[in-house]
């Protein structure tokens, strides 16, 4: 289970002019994500999905709130004065040089991150980038070869171990990223618009792969999408954030069974609700301007 109890992010902005600014880019989001479910984010672009993605992984602090996973927090909101400063070293401060090696690079929680950008070694073959994962989280030599070629091989990169990623396509990178998170078998993927790069039928074949995937592991997904078809056919539930600042907008249960078949009535109803959302934003965005 993932809980988001009221998220807000706050980024201080220094202008051309020295002065000082703000942009609150997540504001009170609470949410619950059970354990097994594809979750997808949309929203117009900027509105604070990324930013929430990456404070549900622990790689940003939230300005308030407090993200939990199983009962475990993942990460307090940043101090926000001196006295809170101090309290939070003192809590966090390792006893020794020892005890800092030890916990290095061992994550706290089951989670794994998808970005847009692949984000492979260029100087490492497929193998290697996955092996080299699969050491980071402490996997035993022995058996970082064999998961390797097993996820390597389920996500359709059998026979092409050894090429370095300039040798492979620009989806069969994304596979390869895919793959490393695979290998560490987390109970959670964190993907922000992973196949963005990749052109519209390889995108599609990814998406298939992934359905295919995600319905045998049962694994927790929560995707980051401009796509509103690729949510639609991908998730159980898709959130709408609202525009800056990013709220949660609308909760759409996309109940349909799988495997899903693209174009079913069901589905492009669900789609043109989310787009009829968009429009309805679009334009109470304007009304103001005026």
């Amino acid at each position: 289970m993932i809980e988001a109890r009221n998220i807000t992010k706050f980024f201080s902005v220094v202008n051309d002019d020295r002065t000082a600014d703000g942009l609150t880019a997540v504001l009170s989001v609470s949410l619950q994500i059970p354990e097994g479910r594809f979750i997808s984010l949309v929203g117009p672009t900027g509105c604070g999905k990324s930013t929430f993605l990456e404070i549900l992984a622990g790689l940003q602090a939230p300005s308030e709130g407090e993200v939990w996973i199983d009962g475990r927090r993942v990460l307090e909101p940043l101090p926000s004065s001196r006295k809170e400063m101090e309290a939070y070293r003192r809590r966090y401060r390792f006893l020794s040089p020892i005890a800092n090696s030890l916990l290095r690079d061992r994550p706290k929680h089951d989670i794994a991150m998808i970005f847009q950008d692949y984000a492979v070694f260029p100087w490492m073959t497929a193998i290697q980038n996955v092996r080299f994962t699969l050491k980071l989280r402490g996997t035993p030599r022995a058996r970082r070869d064999e998961l390797a070629k097993k996820y390597l091989a389920q996500v359709g990169l059998a026979g092409s171990e050894t090429k370095y990623p300039a040798q492979l396509s620009g989806g069969m990178r994304q596979r390869l990223a895919i793959a490393r998170a695979l290998s560490v078998e987390p109970r959670i993927i964190l993907m922000d618009e992973p196949f963005a790069a990749v052109d519209a039928q390889t995108r599609e074949r990814l998406q298939e792969d992934l359905q295919e995937l995600c319905t045998s592991t049962r694994q927790t997904v929560v995707l980051v999408t401009h796509d509103i078809d690729e949510a639609v056919y991908l998730s159980d539930e898709i959130i709408v954030f609202s525009p800056l600042p990013g709220t949660i907008r609308n909760l759409i249960p996309v109940n349909v069974p799988r495997p899903r078949r693209r174009g079913d009535p069901e589905l492009t109803g669900i789609r043109e609700r989310v787009l009829a959302i968009y429009r309805h934003d679009a334009e109470h965005l304007c009304d103001w301007s005026i």
